[in-house]
């Protein structure tokens, strides 16, 4: 059974830097594409990162350059490393993991399946 475990979040000034951590239980980190999601209050939920069994990423055009998502096979866990933050980040984050191998991995793809109780994030100006 697919368990994922968020953690990380607290609050930070702007310009700051915090570092998600997922910790993954029931299967391996690396087999299947794996994302983090973010949802801000009164907004719909978006793609924030992703990453695919063979290692290739893909990032929302709002974090490129500021955020990196990566995974440690050893301690099947995924993390997504948070720097330069804006008040605009501020949102509850989730990470997620597909159900089928076969689903696009990109932060549109809607085959996101199992999903994280979620860490918040708050950035401050």
């Amino acid at each position: 059974q697919v368990h994922l475990e968020d953690s990380g979040g607290g609050s930070v000034q702007a310009g700051g830097s915090l570092r998600l951590s997922c910790e993954v239980s029931g299967v391996p980190v690396s087999t299947k594409c794996m994302g983090w999601f973010r949802q801000a209050p009164g907004k719909e939920r978006e793609g924030v990162a992703t990453i695919h069994s063979d290692g290739v990423t893909s990032y929302a055009d709002s974090v490129k350059g500021r955020f990196t998502i990566s995974r440690d096979n050893a301690r099947n866990t995924l993390y997504l490393q948070m720097n330069s933050l804006k008040p605009d980040d501020t949102a509850m984050y989730y990470c997620a993991r597909v159900r089928d191998w076969r689903a696009t991995c990109n932060t549109a793809s809607p085959g996101f399946a199992y999903w994280g109780q979620g860490t918040r994030v708050t950035v401050s100006s």
